[in-house]
């Protein structure tokens, strides 16, 4: 291994060291797993598959119940019982849920006990490398924000070259499955931090982060902790490590990264681009860095004309969605992808929803859901797309122990009012203090808030304004998840909406 400066390797697995193959490892062994949602679940079919003597822990007796898969035991328990009863256990190696925090008492007793800790992203690796294709590529990005839109560019990029290439991970498909299912001719794998924590041996072909800003401080314990465990994912690159000129904590992570003796730093801008990187001139995203000829020419790959599609009904095509697209271009380009195939992926790529989704139109008023806008960096660029003063916010909910006093300086001058739900208000009491807009505290009681929230956004916006769900929150302390809380705007929205 090599790197652009010194950082120490991983230490050596003390579960699967030198000495056959991986299923010769865990093959009878006790291995402890928790939390069993869907990549809990599969987790446990593929230790099965393996071997191993499974012991499962959750905090609910449902989620054991929906197991069809047979194990050694099982533990119904919260985080402080879960932990002492691992302790106690045979286990040696457990596989964590990502929900599992960094600080909470499960993985710091693990620590304690000489347990060793393996994501189910660091499994899936492990049994890649043990399959019969081993050679199948891992494509990787994390970032605060923008991650389930690049991974699922990329695997567009990747299949318009006729690879069979899902997204997977963080997106919503563990990574697993698609090990096991053994079909994928390369992975365009979606990391966020909690799993990026627990993976210790993966080496993708390419990687990427795409941004970094303060979020989920509470799963991590601090910036530095959530900012090191995003930085994992250049770890043991082999020939590409993708990092934003814009962004200098991913170039830092870049200098940083113990890497594959040859793997070269990319850097991404949107400005003109030197040798090495990837960049815009005038309205074309071009290649310096994967050509043949990259000291002295630019392959174009697309124009901004090929994301217009992507721009919200009304408004500028967002910087950030550039970004996005070249970095998936350049994950792209490290697998091989032609120019042609890039091009053609993104013209016909189509966004998920509650990704700046125009929801509705009422007496000229556009209602925008951003509900996938979790944390202050992603509201940020939401907003940054809209007229100055011409926007009603919609924010609040889970602050995940972030706060909003930059953000709303930042923002201010682009603001009509602003709603606010959610259980817990007072950072946002605390960050909107001054401002000189109308700001609007839905109840927290209020058995219908995103209704009183719609309706309350409804009172301020003139025609020609946008009602923008864009939270910097999480969801789960009103909705069962973001995409319920977008739903829910949309609905409210829609109830009004133009027949035309």
């Amino acid at each position: 291994m090599t790197s652009l400066t010194e950082v120490p390797g991983e230490p050596s697995s003390a579960v699967t060291g030198p000495g056959g193959s991986l299923s010769d490892q865990l093959d009878g062994a006790h291995v402890a797993v928790v939390g069993l949602g869907r990549t809990g679940r599969a987790v446990v079919d593929a230790l099965a598959t393996l071997g191993a003597r499974i012991h499962v822990f959750d905090s609910r007796e449902s989620s054991v119940e929906m197991l069809q898969t047979p194990v050694a035991s099982t533990t119904v328990a919260d985080a402080e019982a879960t932990a002492a009863a691992l302790a106690q256990s045979p286990a040696r190696l457990l596989v964590v849920s990502p929900g599992v925090p960094a600080t909470g008492p499960v993985l710091r007793g693990a620590a304690a006990a000489g347990i060793e800790t393996w994501s189910e992203v660091e499994l899936a690796w492990r049994i890649q490398q043990d399959s019969a294709r081993p050679h199948v590529p891992w494509l990787t990005l994390t970032g605060t924000d923008g991650k389930t839109t690049t991974v699922s560019m990329l695997s567009a990029i990747l299949e318009a070259q006729g690879l069979t290439a899902p997204a997977v991970g963080n997106i919503g498909t563990p990574v697993i499955e698609a090990v096991l299912a053994g079909s994928a001719d390369a992975l365009a794998v979606e990391l966020s931090s909690f799993q990026l924590h627990t993976t210790r041996t993966l080496a993708p072909l390419a990687s990427a982060c795409l941004n970094l800003a303060a979020d989920h401080l509470d799963w991590h314990g601090g910036l530095e902790a959530y900012a090191q465990d995003k930085a994992r994912v250049y770890s043991r690159t082999r020939l590409a490590a993708v990092y934003n000129l814009a962004d200098a904590a991913t170039e830092d992570m870049v200098r940083q990264a113990d890497v594959v003796e040859g793997a070269r730093a990319i850097g991404l801008t949107l400005g003109v681009p030197s040798a090495g990187q990837i960049g815009l001139v005038e309205d074309a995203v071009v290649d310096r860095a994967f050509g043949p000829d990259r000291f002295r020419e630019a392959i174009e790959l697309f124009s901004l004309g090929d994301l217009a599609q992507l721009a919200p009904a009304g408004a500028d095509l967002p910087a950030h969605i550039v970004s996005d697209a070249m970095a998936a271009a350049a994950l792209g380009r490290a697998a091989g992808v032609v120019p042609e195939d890039v091009r053609a992926a993104l013209r016909a790529f189509r966004p998920g929803a509650h990704r700046i989704e125009l929801a509705a139109t009422v007496d000229g008023v556009r209602y925008v859901d951003d509900s996938k806008a979790t944390n202050a960096h992603a509201a940020r660029a939401s907003l940054g797309a809209q007229a100055d003063g011409t926007t009603v916010w919609i924010v609040g909910g889970l602050a995940k122990g972030g706060r909003f006093e930059d953000l709303v300086a930042n923002v201010s001058g682009k603001l009509r009012a602003v709603v606010v739900i959610g259980v817990d208000q007072e950072p946002w009491k605390s960050a909107l203090a001054g401002i000189d807009v109308p700001v609007t505290y839905i109840d927290p009681a209020s058995p219908e808030p995103m209704d009183d929230a719609v309706a309350a956004a409804r009172s301020h916006a003139r025609r020609g304004d946008v009602v923008l769900l864009a939270p910097a929150c999480a969801s789960m302390d009103q909705f069962a998840s973001y995409a319920e809380r977008g739903e829910r705007f949309a609905e409210a929205a829609r109830r009004n909406d133009d027949p035309h």
